[in-house]
């Protein structure tokens, strides 16, 4: 067993070359599996302690006062560090850092061999939640005392290593030998433990992990066959509701602190009678209800009694992986049966093994880092996961351009023969299906199965959406469709790898350069209708309409050729590809069937590609809406093409709720004033088609909520939008320091935000709130809601996703800020061409489609805050046209009914102070 010196250190800041200090030092030291010393200091420097490390540290200038100089300890550190691995997470920050520290000293700097417990965890724990250190603790179940102090920090890594380090040794021995493959382009220092293991597990009789089997030079975790099991369970519905919503029934034993819902339970009886009435069923459950339960009990209920199959379809991924994780082991609680529950996502969300075998058979000398660490960590993942989701992964920036490469969706279709068709992803969770009685799936795979005349999902007749007021759209982009320049990009670079002659690839660079010319002269035109029928969207895109009609004829012929000379392109390709098949066909090579499948599916791929610029460029097809989007500050051929219908209800009755028995659709935000009439028109439904039913919250909305109007907030459509942006900077600042922080700020345009957030800055001190901004602050929706959630005073601004999905309950927020009521702006495409159908209609387009939509969106941001009966908060709303405009009352009325309160700012403020005091 090797010796590991585990090294954290606080500093004074990143960079040591620009006089950044070392203020404490942790080492521990790992010996023959266990750990042997420890050694911690704080160290004197020379420099006060920036405010920023102290809050976070805690350590001050009074603490390392009397503490040693870093020279007198030098030598304690070098003799820690002798002859071990040196150890650190993020190692080139600790092992640079202390190095120059010694060099400044007078010492020799450290040259043991390395380990990143980063880079460690991100192979050997594949499925963490993250990889700060802080997750991984939470992962592995490491107590944490201390964060962000030198010795508690490297106390917590050494436990880490020393965990991971187990797992590796249990990996088979085929596993290790492909890593070891991969190991001279990894940053750490793995060849000697590697070769260590191997030769442990081939010279000693050492048990191997039952769980797993190598096939064909990997090693996979083996899948359990599927079983569907019939049961005699006669108990009728009611009989089963009571035992399980009673006072001290099944539900009140399995949860704890469960408080009954008398609307819950309704829910759950309503939609038990849709199914048993085949009948759909459209459900308003406002925030409280525990709509997700009150759903699955009626329908998971059906399907055991009557053997069928239910399809719920949500809309977020988050929301299925909740599922599955938190209601299904519950429901397995309060069924006296058993049942399977199964979640299936397109087939680019699953690994292909067959796709993954042939790469690893490739050199890895032209791979990147992030290829190389991709390969590694799916190497051990497969070890582990059942369902080869890709979703369970954190990949690195390039892994997912090399995902593009393995994923089921490149396999095309696995012929039955194959060695790995019994072994695939995405093949299991069919045959899992096949027998499921609940199917989880999200909108985008529901859409796209419908479109696919029902080819992706096991045949179902009874189905239940959630967020359903996400259906219609969801559908209209898939019963489009899209063209984006770095999708063609990279389609020729693939094809460059299977027509390698001279010829081809002189085509293939003809293709390239005729698409540069079109996308360009594409991103032009988009920049030449700025402030014409253009608009911003909400991710900084700057998005027109497109259609030829309206178009200078000059501009109709110059785009023509240039598509015409590209699209000629793209069928000399297809040609040669087709030729290149024939080629094949009379190789007896061991790899003709895989060579002969790829080129099957490029040339789909390209064939594709021809219909749709066909479709987008020129076909003057009046039922579609088509527009282009540009990369506002991207390259000049950052250009994305689209295309929908202008009306999708019609489509989703006659391919959706005809061909079902029932389908039941539901979200807090389905109704306008209590009306359903406007979602039942999205979906192409009459009102005696379908039962509705609205459960109300149980929250006390009057007692939890105060919703605050100022009257005296400049109007953004009379004054500058400078002088708008500056007053409510200032409200938010004022509002912050009443709910210190804990703050969602909603915005609807990207733009807005920005400037915002650069106000911000200027109100508040350095250190006084953290601002959490969307587009600015790096990571995803759930990684800053988890940053906001982690500071004491975090301001989050948001747009777009952040209206609706995020769930922060308790103190963590108290209060909404809604910038501006949500409008689409009338300049965007799609509610251009929607409006001008409404008024061909003879319809009005504000009352009909801008009005609800906005009204829709506005539920969703005012939902935000109360998440339980003890929640309590503020909703202050800085658009005046809610009290001034006629239409105001649409929102107010739609809305739980709150506390409102209609002054100016200073008095609302001082409410607001007196109300949280």
């Amino acid at each position: 067993m090797k010796k590991f010196a585990v090294v954290d250190l606080e500093t004074t800041g990143q960079n040591p070359t620009k006089g950044d200090q070392i203020i404490e030092v942790g080492i521990v030291v790992v010996e023959d599996g266990m750990i042997t010393q420890q050694f911690g200091t704080y160290v004197k420097p020379d420099q006060e302690i920036p405010l920023f490390i102290s809050h976070l540290t805690g350590i001050t200038d009074e603490q390392v006062q009397s503490a040693p100089l870093f020279s007198e300890i030098a030598e304690d550190i070098i003799e820690l560090c002798s002859d071990a691995y040196f150890v650190a997470h993020h190692v080139q920050f600790d092992l640079g850092f202390l190095n120059e520290a010694l060099m400044d000293a007078g010492f020799s700097p450290i040259r043991e061999k390395v380990i990143d417990t980063v880079e460690f965890a991100r192979i050997f724990a594949p499925r963490a939640t993250g990889y700060k250190l802080s997750q991984l603790a939470e992962d592995l179940n490491v107590q944490h005392q201390q964060p962000h102090r030198a010795l508690s920090d490297a106390y917590v890594t050494a436990k880490i290593l020393l965990n991971l380090l187990d797992k590796a040794r249990r990996l088979p021995v085929e596993t290790v030998e492909k890593l070891l493959d991969l190991e001279p382009k990894l940053n750490s220092d793995f060849h000697a433990l590697f070769t260590q293991w191997i030769d442990d597990k081939k010279y000693t009789l050492e048990e191997t992990n039952p769980s797993i089997e190598v096939y064909r030079g990997l090693g996979i975790k083996k899948q359990e066959k599927p079983v569907r099991e019939s049961h005699d369970w006669d108990t009728s519905f009611g009989e089963f509701i009571e035992e399980v919503f009673a006072s001290d029934g099944n539900l009140q034993q399995a949860l704890k602190g469960y408080e009954t819902r008398e609307g819950q339970r309704e829910m759950a009886e309503f939609l038990f009678d849709s199914f048993q009435g085949e009948k759909h069923a459209f459900v308003e459950a406002e925030t409280g209800t525990g709509k997700t339960l009150a759903y699955l009990l009626p329908g998971l209920y059906y399907a055991l009694q009557h053997n069928e199959r239910i399809v719920i379809s949500t809309y977020t991924t988050q929301l299925q992986s909740q599922l599955l994780d938190q209601e299904i082991p519950l429901l397995k609680s309060l069924f006296p049966v058993s049942f399977d529950a199964v979640i299936v996502k397109g087939k680019s969300h699953y690994l292909s093994l067959k796709k993954f075998e042939q790469e690893l058979e490739k050199p890895p000398w032209d791979d990147n880092y992030d290829v190389i660490l991709t390969k590694a960590l799916l190497l051990v993942w497969i070890t582990e996961t059942d369902s080869g989701d890709v979703d369970e992964l954190h990949l690195p920036s390039s892994g997912r351009i090399f995902w593009r490469r393995v994923n089921a969706e490149a396999e095309r279709t696995l012929d039955p023969k194959s060695p790995w068709f019994s072994r695939t992803y995405y093949q299991r969770i069919r045959r899992r299906a096949q027998k499921a009685h609940l199917i989880i799936t999200n909108h985008a795979l529901l859409c796209t199965d419908m479109v696919h005349d029902y080819e992706f999902l096991p045949s179902y007749q009874y189905a239940i959406v959630d967020e359903g007021h996400h259906l219609d759209r969801t559908a209209s982009r898939h019963f489009g469709m899209k063209v984006d320049y770095v999708s063609i990009q990279y389609l020729l670079n693939e094809l460059e790898e299977i027509l390698t002659d001279n010829q081809s690839l002189e085509e293939i660079a003809e293709a390239k350069e005729h698409a540069d010319y079109l996308f360009r002269y594409l991103f032009d035109f988009v920049q030449n209708q700025k402030g014409n029928r253009s608009s911003y969207n909400d991710i900084g895109r700057i998005q027109t309409l497109f259609n030829r009609q309206d178009m200078e004829e000059d501009t109709v012929v110059f785009l023509g050729d240039l598509a015409s000379r590209f699209i000629f392109s793209l069928k000399d390709l297809s040609v040669r590809l087709d030729h290149n098949k024939e080629s094949i066909q009379t190789d007896e090579s061991m790899n003709q069937e895989e060579d002969e499948e790829e080129i099957n599916r490029k040339i789909e791929q390209v064939d594709a590609l021809i219909q749709n610029l066909h479709l987008f460029l020129y076909e003057e097809e009046t039922s579609m809406i088509k527009w282009i989007e540009i990369e506002a500050k991207g390259a000049r051929n950052a250009v994305y093409l689209y295309c929908e219908p202008i009306e999708t209800g019609s489509l989703l009755k006659q391919q959706f709720y005809q061909q079902k028995k029932s389908v039941v659709l539901t979200s807090a935000t389905l109704t306008i004033r209590n009306s359903f009439s406007y979602i039942l028109t999205r979906n192409g439904l009459e009102e005696d088609e379908v039962f509705t039913k609205k459960i109300p919250s149980p929250f006390s909305y009057e007692d939890q909520v105060q919703l605050l109007v100022p009257n005296d907030l400049p109007q953004i459509n009379k004054d500058k939008e400078e002088d708008f942006l500056s007053a409510i900077s200032y409200n938010i600042y004022e509002l912050a320091q009443i709910t210190e922080g804990r703050m969602l700020v909603l915005f609807t345009s990207y733009q807005m935000l920005r400037k915002t957030h650069e106000m911000l800055k200027g109100f508040f001190d350095q250190d006084d709130f953290m601002i959490i901004s969307q587009g600015i602050s790096s990571g995803s929706r759930s990684r800053l809601q988890k940053n906001f959630q982690s500071f004491n005073r975090a301001i989050l601004l948001g747009t777009s996703s952040f209206w609706e999905g995020i769930d922060i309950p308790g103190e963590d927020l108290s209060s909404v800020v809604i910038v501006r009521l949500p409008f689409e702006p009338p300049g965007h495409p799609v509610y251009h061409a929607k409006a001008e159908a409404l008024r061909e209609e003879g319809k009005n387009p504000f009352m009909q489609l801008a009005l609800p939509n906005a009204v829709i969106r506005f539920k969703q941001g005012f939902g935000r805050l109360i998440r339980s009966s003890k929640d309590r908060g503020i909703v202050f709303v800085c658009d005046g046209r809610l009290m001034k405009a006629k239409y105001g009352k649409y929102f107010i009325e739609s809305i739980p009914q709150a506390s409102l309160l209609y002054d100016d700012a200073h008095s609302l403020l001082d409410q607001a102070r007196k109300w949280f005091s």
